[in-house]
Order: C-alpha cells, then structure tokens, then sequence
C-alpha cells in the first residue's frame, strides 16, 4: 500500500511533468481516436476495410480490442503496424485482459511494441475481482506488478472502467480504492466518461482530486430518456465543453471515441462524433 504522503508526492510530481509542453497538449487534443471496439460488427466482416474508412473520416489514432494469439484482427503486430502506416492512423493503446498479460507478460508487450503501442489498458476485470474492498486491494496490487514490469519495458499500464468501480464497498468505492493503492509511475487510468457520468460521478471532480490520473479517456454522449443510454458525442447530456476544457488538468494524452451501442450503422455514429468534436472541442 502506498502511504498518503508518498501519493501526495508522487501525483505532485506527476501532475507537474504532464503537459508542460502546452503545443504538445494542444497536439493531443487534435489527434481523434476511436476505439475499435465500436465498430466491431463491421470489424468482423472486414477489418482492413473497416478501419480505412475510420481513416477516412479523418480520425488518427485508434485503439485496438481483441488481440489473440499474438494477433491483432488477424494480422501479426508488424503486418498491422504497417497497415496502420499506410492510413496514416497511429496505435498508442490496446485493450487487454489482465490474465492475458499475467500469462505471457514479456510477450504481449513486445507485440505491443512492435505494434506501435505506447498503453497496455485492462479493459474490465471480472466479478471475482471486485465483490469486496479487499478484492479491489489485491487488484491494484497486481495492477502495480504489471505496471512495473511495462515501465521496465518502455510501456504504461492502464486500467479501463464501467459504472461497477462505483459502488460502495464498506464506505468506499472500487475505484477510489484503485486510484489510492496504485502507484501514479507504475499505473494509469483511462477514464470512460460516459460510464462515470452513468454512475453519477462529475468528471470535472475527479480531475481536481486525482490530478494528472487520466492520461487517456473514452468519449461517449449519454441520453437519459427514456432510460440513460449511449449516443454520439454532442448529441447526449454530457458537457464535453467542460471536460475538455479541463482536459490538462486530468492530464489527458490521448482520447477515443466509443460507443458500446449505435442506433445505426457504427460508421454513420462514429462520423456524427469526430465532426462535433473537430467543430466544438478540438479547435
């Protein structure tokens, strides 16, 4: 467990390094993602096709989900590189389980290596990790393993969430538990927007308590009637212009575009999203 004062110290330290160069922030900004995960029906069918009309839409970063057998979409991490090159799309993060890596650590970071990536991101953990307090421990106990064996590597660790990390667990919730037990240089945390804000979490908050923590994001809208549910960025209750507007202070590197639902076709959503965020929030 890291003790207050250390935490203190090393979020400071953190939150001072992030950013102190305001054209490479602005840069970030300006590079959309998109995680892949959301156009997964039309992955499956035709990933390279797929993902050239994510390029085409003007996107420049992606993070890729599914990686198997040392694959990505079923091109080798070099091969998908190299793909990812001629579309002029860049690869900073991938999803991943956290028995994935545990099984084969030094393997699945040289293929995230080779592949271009920059983030390791665990993108849920299962119910067995996370019914009590004490689960959440030993959690991010594991998650500060893997974190340091990926900043051996050049690598950062990162720990995707839901709404689940919010619940009370004997006066705190998981996710506070996370953000408290993992040490800032071994571990990251890619906040979902949406999912936060579905637990009644202000992200503008979590910013000013756990400065510097969230070097990635997931943007995602929400409407909330008939029931709270996904939408495109702009076209829900979300106050992006807020949220991006305190993108520093969260210490943000890179952004992606999600949505785990469409209403339509996942390009037309994934369309809507890129073109409010180029023309409100990225100028």
């Amino acid at each position: 467990m890291i003790s207050r004062r250390s935490f203190i110290k090393q979020t400071g330290l953190f939150s001072l390094a992030a950013f102190t160069d305001k054209s490479s922030f602005y840069k970030a900004r300006g590079n959309v993602g998109i995680q892949l995960y959301t156009l997964r029906s039309d992955i499956a069918k035709n990933a390279m096709g797929t993902i050239s009309k994510v390029a085409a839409l003007g996107y420049k970063e992606v993070e890729s989900f599914g990686y198997k057998d040392g694959k990505y979409f079923g091109m080798t991490p070099a091969a998908f590189a190299a793909f990812l090159k001629s579309n002029n799309l860049s690869h900073p993060s991938s999803h991943y389980s956290l028995a994935g890596i545990e099984a084969d650590p030094q393997k699945v970071m040289d293929d995230a290596k080779t592949a271009g990536q920059k983030y390791l991101v665990v993108a849920s953990i299962p119910g067995d990790m996370r019914k009590t307090a004490d689960d959440y421990k030993k959690t991010a106990a594991r998650f500060n393993k893997v974190g340091a064996l990926c900043k051996k590597s050049g690598l950062r660790f990162g720990y995707h969430n839901h709404d689940f990390e919010f619940k009370d667990l004997d006066g705190h919730a998981g996710y506070e538990i996370l953000l408290k037990e993992t040490d800032p240089a071994l571990v990251t945390f890619e906040l979902d927007i949406y999912w936060a804000s579905f637990a009644d979490k202000d992200p503008l908050d979590m910013f000013r308590q756990y400065n510097g923590r969230f070097e990635l994001w997931h943007v995602k809208d929400m409407v909330t009637q008939p029931k709270k549910t996904f939408t495109e960025v702009g076209n829900g209750v979300i106050d992006y212009k807020k949220i991006f507007a305190a993108a520093k202070q969260s210490g943000m590197k890179h952004y992606f575009v999600e949505q785990d639902v469409c209403p339509g076709p996942p390009l037309e959503s994934a369309e809507k999203s890129i073109d409010y965020i180029r023309k409100n929030l990225v100028k």
